[in-house]
Parts: structure tokens; C-alpha cells; sequence
């Protein structure tokens, strides 16, 4: 597998929420990435494939809601979300698309 193709692996989609809009203002970016995925393995997939420079990376996890879909009762998945501090002058425009 090429190293482009793991980089894809890391990195799930962009989160675009009211947060998440706030968090550009200052440099910052979050994305939803794979729950096994370390902080130093997000920083190198973003560098690669954006092609900016990574001040910091701050993860979470948020764990699955429980649901219910047509009377039965069902549950969400976790998601870990990494939210990326880039460095003065570097930036990512996630709302027009990859």
C-alpha cells in the first residue's frame, strides 16, 4: 500500500460544525479521523496531504449515543476527532471540498 493511501486511512472527513467554523478563525482545523490513529501519524497525513505546516494536534473521543430507529434501540458509533492547529500563514479551506 502507498504511503498516499495510508495518509486516506488517517484522516476520515472534515468536521464542519459551529465549533469547528470558530476553531478556523484561529488557525485551526478538525477533522474525524481513524479511532486507532496516533497524534504524530494525523500531523504527518495532514502535512502530506494539504501540504501546510502542523503546529499542533489535540484529539478526542466521543463516545456513541444510544438511538432508536423504528422502535428498536440502537447505538452510534465512537468518533475521534482531531483538532489541528496550523502554523501563521497556513491554511485549509475544508468547505470547498477536497
Amino acid at each position: 500500500m502507498s504511503a498516499k493511501a495510508e495518509h486516506y486511512d488517517v484522516i476520515v472527513k472534515p468536521i464542519i460544525t459551529e465549533k469547528a467554523t470558530m476553531a478556523s478563525e484561529n488557525n485551526g482545523v478538525v477533522f474525524q479521523v481513524a479511532k486507532d490513529s496516533s497524534k504524530p501519524q494525523i500531523k504527518q497525513a495532514i502535512e502530506a496531504l494539504f501540504g501546510v505546516k502542523v503546529k499542533a494536534v489535540n484529539t478526542t473521543i466521543t463516545k456513541g449515543k444510544q438511538k432508536r430507529f423504528r422502535g428498536q434501540l440502537g447505538r452510534r458509533s465512537d468518533v475521534k476527532k482531531a483538532y489541528v492547529t496550523l502554523e501563521e500563514g497556513n491554511s485549509i479551506d475544508v468547505s470547498t471540498g477536497l
